[in-house]
């Protein structure tokens, strides 16, 4: 395995720092994927708390053959930026370096420019089927804990399931948060455009970064697609839950190139679950740990073959 920094949109008006991390032979075209980030500012190793998990697939990628690249996430770097523009949307934040990515190993000589894949993580993997149809041409989609439904429902789910294990101040504050959050998005696609640019609702987002996005739902774009897809979910996960799993299932059923995996006891990170509880995430993730390896073995197994491993 070798490491080379690389710009991501160099040139333009955000260009982002980032890895392309190649396996050890390159004598051949290796196949590549693209990593997308979840929700939130995080940098290319989408570190979250003690935690590196694209920097973990990368590395146990290209230690399978796989070349990898990753990057900053847009609003890691210009977030103050962006969330001046009051349409800014998911499309700014993410779909757009994807492209870019994509695009960047295509004109590497040591890539197999028919074989790059997308590996979209959380909401990187909501999005996945959207990058591709805006371009990305990819030979596949690995949606690790990616969800079809709405962002707004997924919080909502989320605000309601800290609600109903807390306790205290902590619950009454969430409380109060997610009566704002529902109290904004009322009506969220009754809404103009121009009303909803004026609605800022959390993190910098405005009402219209909800909007756009449902507009432009998940389920949409699997009914489009007929490329191979790979869906992934930790069984310990408690950011998006395994009726998420089971709804990629339902969306995709009878479609003989799509392969489903579930690993029980893995959380949100696919890293070994300590917790198992959205309220106990802070702590969980404050926990130093790897991405399993059999996830990487599977990832890899199913780009160069199209099944996953025995």
């Amino acid at each position: 395995m070798k490491e080379e920094k690389i710009i991501v949109g160099q040139g333009g008006p955000y260009p982002l720092n980032g890895v392309l991390t190649l396996p050890d032979d390159t004598e051949t075209l290796a196949p590549a994927a693209v990593l997308v980030h979840g929700s939130g500012s995080t940098d290319m190793d989408e570190k979250i708390m003690a935690n590196r998990p694209f920097r973990d697939l990368a590395e146990s990628l290209a230690a399978r053959g796989v070349a990898v690249i990753r990057y900053d996430k847009r609003s890691f770097k210009y977030g103050r930026a962006l969330v001046k523009d009051t349409g800014f949307t998911v499309f700014d934040e993410t779909i757009e370096d994807a492209l870019l990515a994509s695009a960047l190993l295509r004109k590497d000589p040591r890539i197999d420019p028919d074989q790059i894949f997308i590996i979209g993580h959380s909401m990187g993997g909501m999005l996945a089927p959207r990058i591709d149809a805006e371009g990305g041409g990819f030979a596949g989609l690995v949606i690790m804990a990616g969800t079809p439904r709405k962002l707004e429902e997924v919080l909502t789910e989320q605000f309601d399931s800290i609600i109903d294990s807390g306790k205290g101040l902590n619950r009454a504050i969430v409380k109060m948060i997610n009566k704002r959050f529902q109290r904004k998005l009322a009506g969220l696609y009754e809404m103009s455009d121009d009303e909803a640019k004026k609605i800022k609702v959390m993190g910098g987002a405005r009402a219209y970064y909800f909007k756009e996005m449902g507009l432009h739902d998940s389920p949409s774009y699997l009914a489009k697609t007929k490329k191979p897809i790979l869906v992934l979910q930790g069984g310990k996960d408690f950011q998006v839950s395994v009726s998420d799993f089971e709804k990629y299932k339902e969306l995709l059923d009878g479609r003989d190139n799509t392969s489903f995996r579930l690993y029980p006891n893995l959380n949100h990170l696919f890293m070994p679950s300590v917790y198992g509880e959205l309220k106990m995430m802070n702590k969980e993730y404050k926990i130093p740990s790897h991405v399993d390896k059999c996830v990487a073995e599977d990832i890899a197994a199913w780009i160069k073959t199209g099944a996953l491993a025995v």
